[in-house]
């Protein structure tokens, strides 16, 4: 455990003027949380469409990016999950104060685990799960609602703002075990060894530096971060892909079966296979996925124009 991150602590300047705005606008949130989980996603679909119109450039990064993952889709087709998408990142932001507030039996209530047969039999052996969890617009809440089916260790990343980071701090760690500085590798390797389920997003543009170029969608290169094949080959987990999804009353963590060959693939190989079998899950409910990150701003070339 001394690897986990130290809880921030509150303190008094917490209290100050410039920190009322925060406070306010958490208690704004804390109170949308309480309505009606049918009336909170409403009301997510309506700022999706205000943020758009606020910031059409994210709008604009989400339609490229579907593009480009699916060239040969209809484009009335794609213009329709870029707006679906839409209402789904407006409710993200209330899907993170549910994360943070909501009280256990209301986030048991709306949460199911579909596939944790997978984790078990990984357990059995004794190893650790090394969860590669897709970057899905819901992973706040649903990182809360896992941790009541078995407690996860993640990376953090220390928020700027102090009060924020408190409350995120507080928020993440009421269900799960504890969590990780995001430079810490090798105390997440630690964990895996130590036979502990851990979070790691495979499946974000890194930059240059760490990654190699691989096909994902419907494009050839592609920057994927090669630590995925590090912390696998490294201990004697078990990877496995894992995702969160919506249902029709609530929410669920979905499993996907073990990827064990990974660890003696060839680098280019092994990526290729994980971004198909990525693309393949987000295409179960392709408006739930982060499309508003630039995940192809990395080019194999610096001097390469941009795909945006």
């Amino acid at each position: 455990m001394s690897a986990a991150i130290k809880p921030p602590k509150f303190s008094p300047r917490f209290l100050l003027p410039q920190f009322w705005p925060v406070w306010l606008g958490s208690a704004v949130l804390y109170l949308i949380t309480w309505l009606p989980l049918p009336a909170i996603r409403w009301l997510g679909a309506q700022l999706g469409k205000l943020m758009c119109k606020v910031a059409p450039k994210r709008a604009a990064v989400a339609r490229r990016n579907i593009e480009l993952c699916f060239p040969h889709m209809a484009a009335d087709e794609r213009e329709k999950l870029v707006q679906e998408n839409i209402k789904r990142t407006g409710m993200a932001l209330f899907e993170t104060a549910m994360g943070w507030w909501w009280p256990a039996w209301r986030v048991k209530r709306a949460f199911h685990v579909e596939g944790f047969e997978h984790i078990e039999q990984a357990f059995a052996q004794g190893k650790g799960v090394f969860g590669m969890a897709l970057h899905n617009v819901n992973l706040e809440f649903a990182c809360r609602g896992l941790g009541y089916t078995w407690p996860a260790i993640a990376f953090y990343r220390k928020h700027n703002n102090p009060l924020v980071d408190y409350m995120q701090y507080r928020g993440r760690a009421q269900s799960n075990k504890y969590m990780i500085h995001k430079r810490n590798a090798k105390a997440l390797l630690n964990a895996l060894d130590d036979g502990e389920l851990c979070l790691y997003l495979p499946d974000q543009d890194y930059g240059r530096s760490q990654s190699i170029f691989v096909p994902f969608g419907g494009v050839e290169k592609t920057a994927t971060t090669t630590a995925t094949l590090m912390f696998i080959r490294r201990t004697q987990c078990v990877p496995m892909i894992i995702t969160s999804q919506y249902t029709n009353d609530g929410y669920k963590v979905k499993i996907y079966p073990a990827m064990p060959e990974l660890a003696a693939m060839e680098d280019v190989e092994a990526l290729t296979l994980l971004n198909a079998n990525i693309l393949k899950i987000i295409q179960e409910q392709p408006e739930s996925y982060l499309w508003m990150h630039k995940r192809f701003k990395t080019r194999p070339e610096e001097e390469a124009l941009s795909l945006y």
